[in-house]
């Protein structure tokens, strides 16, 4: 059977708690909320940190908090930093890649989202990338318009990243793509055209997450996304109780279409990680 790695985000930069009590906040609730969801099934972390207000941070004491944890309670978890742009300072959003996670994200052009615009000028981009490839970071090259495939293909071309990335679709942000299957294999094409042999996944937000989960694993998606940071329901009228509930979902979703989940040293393989370093492994 195909290993499929699974993605957990555990907080983004939109949820609160008021939203939804089981977002993780803190550092010690962030740790916590992934170690469980390592034990469901999950073998990446998606971090973004947050103020004790609940705002989006750039704290690099932050992200070394939840890093070092995640280390200690997940061995062999791959630890992936957001760089992503919502509520943070441009020139913060990289300030944390010399903890040397593992991967970090990566987008390479701007787009509308439902009340800003979430700007990637090409200067901070190829600023953020050069970062990524000096600290030896994996990145997973976020895309939320065709474009954006075009943006990655001249990062490659200026030699700040390979031609082999691990590429993320973001489908059902409103004023950005929407979540159409269509729309999904336009991406894909593409991405294959621009670069043949990529990794890829995709998340589908809020309420299409399970079939924008389903899509992928149909067209033999190395990877699927799930956790609060995208979607904290599991059904209309119920709350996700945690992060973990929601890769137990995924889980559930990979066994269905006959594959299974990839163990850490697998996930680390497929996604052109660094091995499982030799004092995670017990």
């Amino acid at each position: 059977m195909k290993p499929v790695v699974i993605a957990v985000a555990i907080t983004g930069s939109v949820p609160r708690k008021r939203d939804n009590p089981a977002v993780p906040i803190t550092p010690a609730e962030q740790i916590e909320s992934t170690q469980q969801a390592y034990e469901a099934g999950a073998t990446l972390v998606h971090i973004h940190v947050r103020d004790d207000d609940e705002t989006s941070s750039s704290d690099p004491e932050r992200f070394a908090a939840v890093k070092t944890g995640v280390e200690k309670h997940c061995p062999g978890m791959i630890v992936q930093f957001s760089t992503g742009g919502r509520g943070r300072d441009p020139g913060q959003r990289s300030s944390a890649l010399s903890l040397r996670p593992d991967m970090a994200s990566l987008s390479t052009g701007s787009v509308n989202f439902p009340t800003i615009i979430y700007e990637n000028h090409t200067i901070l981009v190829e600023e953020m990338a050069g970062k990524i490839k000096e600290f030896g970071i994996r990145p997973e090259i976020e895309i939320f318009d065709l474009s954006h495939l075009h943006g990655a293909r001249r990062l490659a071309d200026k030699g700040l990243i390979d031609d082999t990335p691990h590429i993320q679709f973001v489908l059902g942000i409103v004023n950005a793509l929407p979540a159409e299957e269509r729309l999904l294999d336009i991406l894909l094409k593409e991405a294959k055209h621009l670069f043949p042999t990529c990794t890829w996944t995709a998340a589908g937000i809020g309420r299409h997450q399970a079939k924008v989960m389903d899509w992928a694993l149909a067209r033999g998606a190395d990877a699927v996304r799930t956790g609060l940071e995208d979607n904290i329901r599991i059904e209309k009228e119920r709350l996700a109780s945690s992060n973990a509930e929601l890769v137990e979902h995924a889980v559930l979703a990979v066994e269905r279409h006959g594959h299974r989940t990839a163990t850490p040293q697998e996930a680390r393989m497929l996604l052109g990680c660094r091995p499982v370093p030799m004092d995670q492994i017990r």
